[in-house]
């Protein structure tokens, strides 16, 4: 699975959120720069697999390739879904429906990309989180819970969110990040990546919510330093609905999600605008890298 000899895109979008009308309309109006772009969906696609389904086959039609990871919206097991499995079913069930679409999943063989800049493999992650990003003060997951809730800033998740058939969530997310980190110690040396997962690797792209204490939904510890050891070129996250480019030992980390119509009205770029993975866009670097810039986000998700 390549792009040899190609001058394609390789392009991101993630919390597409088409439960929305008006980010319904953005999807439709999606479209490749080349007959050969790629297209990294980076989680939050919607909550019910109808809306999955239509969003993941309208984008496979348009793209050479789609590639999805999950984020914590297709996990739920949401009242208004017909499909009412839980946990790892239905983790497990969205990757066949990907399949059957041809969208690569965290489950298939990374695909290479040889097009500009590469060749580097394109790993989709699926790894949750595990409540090690805990607020300040708080040493423990039951304390940093009982400070989300006396704040009234506590995810969604937590009520909808099933980790069927282990204990909890965290116990989800350790054994995803063992076997994610087995499978990338794989890749052949030398060959770098673009690691795409729905939440950061490492906490610092959350030091600029609005809420910190939701930092606890966005990701794990032990990953902090796959950046460096995997070699990866570009970080490709969502999650926190604060697009945005920052830098971390060198290594670039995109935010980017569409977000919810509140937040992306609020903006001066249009909405829906696919960002450009490689090569890298020119100016990118310089986009929300100040702290503080984009602060966003944070309520009950």
């Amino acid at each position: 699975m390549t792009t040899a000899d190609r001058q394609g895109r390789l392009l991101a979008i993630s919390d597409l959120h088409i439960g929305y009308a008006e980010n319904r309309a953005l999807v439709e109006e999606m479209r490749p720069e080349t007959d050969d772009d790629w297209l990294l969906v980076a989680g939050d696609v919607a909550e019910t697999v109808a809306d999955i389904r239509w969003a993941l086959e309208t984008l496979s039609r348009r793209f050479r390739k789609v590639i999805w990871a999950p984020g914590n919206h297709e996990l739920w097991t949401h009242p208004k879904d017909t499909v009412t499995l839980r946990g790892v079913a239905r983790y497990e069930y969205l990757v066949r429906l990907c399949r059957e679409l041809g969208v690569i999943t965290p489950e298939d063989p990374y695909p290479v990309w040889e097009g500009p800049d590469g060749p580097v493999v394109v790993a989709p992650l699926f790894l949750l989180y595990d409540y090690s990003f805990l607020p300040a003060g708080c040493a423990t997951k039951e304390e940093g819970l009982a400070y989300a809730h006396g704040t009234g800033i506590v995810c969604t998740d937590e009520h909808v969110l099933h980790p069927d058939p282990y204990p909890s969530r965290e116990a989800w997310c350790r054994a995803r990040v063992a076997e994610t980190e087995r499978r990338l110690a794989e890749i052949p040396d030398g060959l770098p990546t673009v690691l795409v997962n729905h939440y950061p690797l490492d906490r610092h792209p959350t030091e600029v919510l609005w809420y910190p204490e939701f930092a606890m939904w966005c990701g794990t510890r032990l990953t902090a330093d796959w950046h460096r050891t995997h070699r990866v070129a570009v970080m490709v996250y969502g999650h926190l609905h604060i697009p945005r480019t920052t830098w971390l030992d060198g290594v670039r980390f995109e935010e980017v999600s569409v977000g919810y119509p509140r937040e992306w009205r609020k903006r001066p770029e249009p909405p829906g605008t696919l960002r450009r993975i490689l090569p890298m866009e020119v100016g990118s670097g310089d986009r929300g890298t100040a702290p503080g810039v984009g602060r966003g986000r944070g309520g009950a998700r």
